[in-house]
């Protein structure tokens, strides 16, 4: 996908779709558009990017969302400490609690980078604190 603003609701629709084709219960799904949200959000802002790529994948009840980008971006993601003001700066946050992991690795021979989360697709509801 292109690099722009339009690009992570394009992302949250294309998830969305595709897990109600998988049969992905309601609760998953809903918070996995959030984390594809925020991670695809997260490198629009700061990876400097052209492009980027969001993959998803279910497998022994675990759905892993990847968000690539070309790592331009002078820091490493990490959650942010937002003021009560602040407008943004939540996002990794959302991720951590939404999911059941989440990181960075570097792509090996050439620049970019991929920041995924992962969601149990078959445990309990999580509740949100």
């Amino acid at each position: 996908m292109p690099a722009t603003p339009a690009s992570a609701g394009l992302a949250r629709r294309t998830v969305d779709e595709l897990l109600i084709a998988w049969g992905v219960r309601e609760v998953v799904r809903d918070n996995a558009v959030v984390v594809t949200s925020e991670l695809v959000t997260n490198a629009l802002t700061h990876s400097a990017s052209d492009w980027i790529v969001c993959e998803v994948r279910s497998t022994d009840g675990v759905l892993r969302i990847e968000v690539e980008d070309q790592n331009r971006g002078s820091t490493l993601p990490v959650p942010g400490r937002p003021g009560p003001d602040d407008q943004g700066g939540r996002g990794l946050l959302l991720v951590a609690v939404l999911s059941s992991d989440w990181g960075t690795e570097d792509i090996p021979h050439r620049s970019g980078r991929i920041v995924w989360a992962e969601l149990a697709t078959e445990a309990d509801d999580p509740v949100p604190p």
